[in-house]
Order: structure tokens, then C-alpha cells, then sequence
């Protein structure tokens, strides 16, 4: 007996046998519709898909799933729900199948009831027709391929180790489909259906990765305006051309704009890499072998999408790299502007420290006239009490009672302005001191 499952288990164990291949067995007809969805969208493709298996009676998908296939009639229906789109690849026995441009008339798409392919919700991204017919070591003449695909140039290759032939021109054809052609040189079931699995993912998945090629060409000339703008700012902040405060204004504009322009693309981005990079395993699952005369399909990609998803990436890294730049011009920029604020502060401190040292010089000349007022008072008051005492009788000189009284007087009043002077330091130290606990 095993511990508790993780609640998990079942779901990633069988992570890799999800959406598997349909054997395929020569002749036979494909098509391919990958389709954008969003939230609204995936709500009624799921409505859709159970109408048609109400059609033919047989059982929708169950609710959750991300893979589905069922026979209907003489269509075989393989649906398949991805991160940001879904894949529906219809098969049908191709044994009537002409040759040259006619093949792609009849197709496994047409067996579907009318309209119903087009009411599927979404946006399309990707369609392609694929035929799987009989080969031979010997791969066909240029001009047997040009007639499958209306005499375009066609690219391929030799596959599976000499197994089957792949060529397609990768255009998007009147019909609105791309065209694959497989020849079967050997191919088991399960081979030709990985293979012309493959063929069709390698579209979609190219399509897909290309979406951010707009985004690229839109960034790229407001790329170009705020590297131009951020040489100008640092060359101020260089020179101190101008004040601090409204260069750190333009840095933070620009640095809203920089990081606008990430959020409003990265994500289209990474889906570029993460789809370049399953084009490139697909292609190297094919094992392609060069026939003399045509580009193999890694080469078509390698001059004409590769290029595309560089341009991407190197879009992408200069949102990167001008972000680490305005952050560090406003980091720089900011350490000045708060250099000068703690200077200004200093000189404040400077000039309030002078302030009240003229402050306390003020305070100790009002002190010291106050003594002189108050003694003044005082020996005017004693002058008047020695007065009264001699008119009653008492043998005293007033003008030396007053002359002793006035140093007493004095010496009293400054006494008694020290004592309140120290109090109230005293009652600010405790107030300052509960401050800061």
C-alpha cells in the first residue's frame, strides 16, 4: 500500500498522454483550424462542439476537458483546447484523391454540417488542408509539387529517416487554408499521424509566435524616441544643465512610459519565444533530409521566421535595458537632488543655531535689564517704606537703607531668574525626552 495520493497526481501522470496523435492510414484527408479564444469565447465553443455531437449523436466532451476525439459518420473530429486558442483537425479516408491543385478541392472540412465550422467562436489564426497519399523512395518532379500548390515556390523534404516526403509552400491559399502534402514512403499509422500533426502545429505555432511582430514594429519608433530622449536627460544630468527637480519629472515620465510599453507587450513576448521555441522542436522532430534542389522546411524558416522572432526579441530586450537606464539616471539623479536637499538642510540648521544664539544674547541683555528694572522698583518701594518709618519717628538715614537694599535687591532678582530660567530648560529636556521614547 502506497501513502495518500497528492491531489495532483492523476493530472500531471497523465499530462503526457494528453491530445496523442490519430493513427493515420494512406490515403486521407486533414484540415486544420486553430482558432483565438477568449473567456466568452471558450464558454460557447463548448456549447458549439456539443451541438455538433448532438448532430450525430454521440457524447460531447466531458466538462473540464482540453482534449476530445469522436467518429462522426465518416469524419473523424480531434479537438484540442491550448493556453490562448483551440484546435480542431477533421479526418476523412481520402481513397477518391486526385492529384495536383483538385486534391485540395475536395476536403475533410466539407463533410461538416454547413456553416458550422464557420459559427465556431474565435478569431482564426491558423487553417491548413493536408493530404496523406502513397510515395516512393524517389521524391516527385518540381512540377508534379507546383500543381498541388497552384504553382508556388514549395519547400521539404525528405522525413523520417526515408519513411515519407513533407513539402508545403506556407501561403495562405483563396480558400483561406495553408496546404501540407505527406507522402507516405513507409510511414506506420502512428508515424503519418504524429507527422502530419507535426506539419500543422509547425503553422499554427509559427502564426502564433508571429503576433508580436506588429507589437515590435509599433515599439520600435517610440523605442527610438525615448532612448532619444533619455541621451538628452543624461547629458543634462551631466552637465547639471537645469534644474534637478524637472529632470527627475522627465525621468519619471519616461520611466511611466517605458514600463507602459512593457506591460502592454511582454506578454506577447514571452509567447513568442515559448512558440519559436516549439516551431524549432517540431521541425527537428521531422528529421528532415535535403532533396536536391529544394529548401527543407528548418531552412524556409531559419531565412524568413527566424528573422521575425529576432526582431521580437531584441524589441523586447530594449524595453529592458532602457528600463534598467531610466532607473539608474533617476537613482542618480535623485541621490544629487538629495545631496543638495540634506545641504540646504544643514545650512538651515546653521542659520537657526545663529538665530538662537542671538536669541539667547537678546534674552540675557532683556535679563539684565530686567534686574536693573526690578531693583529699581524695589529700592524705589524700600525708599518709601524708610521714608514713612523716619516720619514716624524712627532714627534712620534713608538714603543708606536705600543704598544697602538696591546690591540685595539685585542680587535677589537675578537669583530668581536663574531658578525660573533653569525650570523651564528643565520641563523642555523632559518634553523632548518623552518625544523621542
Amino acid at each position: 500500500m502506497l501513502p495518500t495520493d497528492h491531489p495532483e497526481r492523476r493530472v500531471l501522470a497523465d499530462e503526457v498522454h494528453a491530445r496523442p496523435p490519430e493513427p493515420l492510414h494512406t490515403p486521407m484527408r486533414a484540415s486544420y483550424v486553430a482558432v483565438l479564444m477568449d473567456a466568452e469565447s471558450r464558454s460557447r465553443e463548448s456549447e458549439h462542439l456539443a451541438s455538433l455531437c448532438a448532430l450525430f449523436k454521440v457524447a460531447p466532451p466531458a466538462p473540464g476537458s482540453t482534449h476530445f476525439s469522436q467518429q462522426l459518420g465518416g469524419l473523424r473530429l480531434k479537438w484540442e483546447r491550448h493556453g490562448e486558442f483551440s484546435g480542431y483537425t477533421l479526418y476523412s479516408p481520402g481513397s477518391g484523391c486526385e492529384s495536383g491543385t483538385e486534391a485540395f478541392v475536395e476536403t475533410a472540412a466539407s463533410l461538416l454540417p454547413p456553416d458550422w465550422l464557420s459559427a465556431v467562436p474565435g478569431q482564426v489564426i491558423a487553417a491548413a488542408h493536408g493530404l496523406l497519399l502513397p510515395g516512393d523512395t524517389s521524391s516527385p518532379d518540381a512540377a508534379t509539387l507546383t500543381g498541388y500548390f497552384n504553382g508556388n515556390t514549395v519547400v521539404g523534404a525528405t522525413i523520417g529517416s526515408g519513411a515519407g516526403h513533407a513539402f508545403s509552400d506556407f501561403r495562405v491559399h483563396a480558400d483561406g487554408r495553408a496546404r501540407f502534402l505527406l507522402l507516405d514512403n513507409g510511414l506506420t499509422p502512428n508515424q503519418a499521424g504524429r507527422t502530419l500533426q507535426r506539419l500543422f502545429e509547425i503553422d499554427a505555432y509559427r502564426m502564433l509566435s508571429l503576433l508580436a511582430l506588429p507589437i515590435a514594429r509599433r515599439q520600435g519608433p517610440r523605442i527610438v524616441a525615448i532612448e532619444k530622449s533619455l541621451a538628452q536627460l543624461t547629458d543634462g544630468i551631466a552637465r547639471e544643465d537645469g534644474a534637478d527637480e524637472t529632470l527627475l519629472h522627465e525621468l519619471t515620465r519616461l520611466a511611466a512610459e517605458v514600463e507602459s510599453g512593457l506591460a502592454a507587450s511582454q506578454f506577447r513576448f514571452g509567447a513568442c519565444r515559448a512558440y519559436s521555441d516549439l516551431v524549432s522542436t517540431r521541425i527537428s522532430e521531422l528529421r528532415e533530409k535535403r532533396i536536391p534542389g529544394l529548401q527543407t522546411i528548418e531552412e524556409f524558416m531559419a531565412r524568413r521566421f527566424a528573422p521575425a522572432v529576432t526582431t521580437c526579441q531584441t524589441v523586447s530586450q530594449r524595453l529592458h535595458d532602457l528600463s534598467e537606464r531610466v532607473a539608474q539616471a533617476s537613482g542618480l539623479l535623485a541621490t544629487r537632488v538629495g545631496i543638495a536637499r540634506e545641504r540646504q538642510s544643514q545650512d538651515l540648521l546653521a542659520s537657526m543655531d545663529r538665530r538662537a544664539k542671538l536669541q539667547l544674547r537678546l534674552q540675557q541683555t532683556v535679563e539684565g535689564l530686567s534686574v536693573a528694572a526690578i531693583s529699581y522698583y524695589v529700592a524705589g518701594l524700600v525708599g518709601y517704606l524708610a521714608k514713612a518709618a523716619k516720619a514716624a519717628g524712627a532714627q534712620i538715614n534713608v538714603d543708606l537703607v536705600v543704598g544697602f537694599a538696591v546690591p540685595v535687591v539685585a542680587l535677589a532678582s537675578l537669583m530668581a531668574i536663574r531658578r525660573a530660567r533653569r525650570r523651564i530648560h528643565s520641563a523642555e529636556a523632559r518634553e523632548r525626552a518623552g518625544l523621542i521614547s
